[in-house]
């Protein structure tokens, strides 16, 4: 089964690199990534344990739907105090970085359940919490995961003008400073998310200067119905009980909490000192490695042996066994990781981690700092 999964992404990956405007192409497989699968598979025929459709993934959904209706009902039904809901604001914001860790992650990735409608019903989850599940697909599921941190393709590395990211862009004068100021706009992402990059995206079919297709039929009645869905929930329910003023006070914090959480928790991954950032050769659009050697040499894994960190994280402070399986259940990364990290070993691969949430937050302040330096 794991090894089913494996060739299925990894078909669709390069079948995604070939339909593209950028014709890149990826060296062929030495025979890591088929000897990766192997194994993964032997694992999973020799515990029993399954790639998805995890009990404890169902369970832990409901946990987490739990905390997030608990914490919004208790804000916008019952609080009248702000230092009531100041904590609530903040949990509302944490459940809905769980909800996009764990559940919507997983399922817009298929790797929730075997069943397509379930994976579809847990990636619309993201709809519910403002953004589209659509769209994301795209930016994410196809324009990162393919070309993760190649300058000009992965849109998840692109914040020009505001952010310099990678030593492939341009530097502008303020850079320097963005190891201070970047904290403060990963917190207003997600805000700028829901109310105007997914309209944007959707109206004028492009991402970041790819060409993504508009949303229609089906697609569109989704993402049409979650906006007005998440615009009910965060403002007009809301403001039928409490000043406009309180109302947009809250969904402040909340969005400034769920979008620091989740844009600090991708540049852990990919964002370092140890992250390759890789380009094609001129002309030719071919890369060194492999896909496979790529997605591990680009990626770094955080916090390994924090479970709780894991839990709520749904799995991507294993980035590197994420973006080699992303079909395969998070529940299942930790046991996978020691897999993963002994054949990379083993056949030359990069495999790179830190320690602690703590000292991942380190490495990307320096790689900002660095990256803001006029000689680099």
């Amino acid at each position: 089964m794991a090894l089913r999964l494996a060739q299925e992404f990894s078909r669709q990956a390069h079948q995604t690199v070939r339909e593209t405007p950028s014709q890149l192409k990826f060296e062929v497989s030495d025979g890591f990534y088929a000897e990766l699968r192997r194994r993964v598979d032997h694992y999973f025929r020799g515990t029993g344990r399954r790639p998805r459709d995890c009990p404890q993934m169902y369970w832990k959904t409901l946990f987490i739907f739990g905390w997030f209706a608990a914490s919004y009902a208790l804000l916008v039904f019952l609080v009248g105090t702000w230092w009531l809901a100041l904590p609530l604001a903040i949990s509302l914001g944490l459940s809905m970085a769980a909800v996009g860790f764990n559940i919507q992650h997983d399922g817009g990735h298929q790797a929730y359940s075997k069943r397509t409608w379930v994976n579809k019903l847990a990636a619309f989850s993201l709809d519910l919490i403002g953004a589209s599940s659509y769209l994301w697909h795209w930016k994410h599921g196809v324009l990162h995961h393919t070309f993760v941190n190649i300058t000009g393709h992965d849109t998840d590395i692109d914040l020009s003008p505001l952010g310099r990211l990678t030593p492939h862009q341009k530097r502008l004068w303020f850079h320097r400073w963005q190891h201070f100021y970047a904290w403060v706009l990963y917190g207003f992402l997600t805000i700028k998310w829901q109310l105007y990059d997914d309209l944007k995206d959707a109206l004028v079919g492009h991402m970041r200067g790819h060409r993504v297709p508009r949303p229609r039929g089906w697609d569109l009645a989704v993402f049409v119905g979650g906006k007005l869905l998440f615009y009910t929930l965060a403002f007009v329910i809301p403001m039928l009980l409490h000043p406009v003023w309180a109302v947009l006070l809250w969904f402040g914090v909340a969005s400034l909490v769920l979008g620091l959480v989740m844009a600090t928790v991708f540049q852990l991954a990919h964002v370092v000192p140890e992250a390759d950032f890789p380009l094609p050769e001129p002309g030719t659009g071919h890369m060194e490695n492999s896909w496979a050697v790529h997605q591990a040499e680009t990626t770094v894994d955080f916090a390994r042996k924090y479970p709780l960190v894991s839990w709520f994280l749904g799995g991507l402070n294993f980035q590197i066994e994420h973006h080699l399986f992303p079909r395969i259940c998070h529940v299942n990364y930790p046991a996978l990781s020691k897999v993963v990290e002994a054949t990379c070993r083993e056949y030359g691969v990069k495999y790179s981690e830190h320690p602690t949430v703590r000292a991942g937050v380190v490495a990307h302040f320096r790689w900002l700092r660095r990256m803001g330096e006029p000689d680099v």
